[in-house]
């Protein structure tokens, strides 16, 4: 919900959001408590919906997938777990096409 929370907040004209390396964080007194949402998602998600968030993604990857090494255990994160998107699945080649049918189609309804 952290990420949709941070749309929703970009969508109401917000420009900033608390995150954290890695998702690390919680609350000692909230078992299971799974902390902030990860920076490294926010700026994978913003990157791939077109926006310049000022961050090296591929050096903010790399250091938050050191992070378990470093704390001693996995990392909530999925980014670190499953590396990015285009890493795994490039675009089609036609996805400029397909992106700007996509947002001059009329709402539906």
């Amino acid at each position: 919900m952290g990420l949709a929370n941070v749309l929703a907040g970009i969508a109401a004209g917000a420009d900033r959001f608390d995150a954290s390396f890695g998702g690390i964080g919680g609350c000692p007194y909230a078992p299971g408590a799974t902390g902030n949402v990860c920076t490294e998602e926010i700026v994978h998600a913003l990157d791939l919906m077109g926006y310049d968030t000022g961050v090296d993604l591929t050096r903010l990857l790399g250091a938050s997938q050191r992070l378990p090494a470093l704390i001693g255990h996995d990392v909530p994160s999925q980014l670190v777990k499953a590396g990015r998107r285009l890493d795994l699945h490039p675009l089609p080649a036609d996805f400029e096409q397909i992106r700007a049918r996509a947002q001059t189609r009329p709402p539906a309804g």
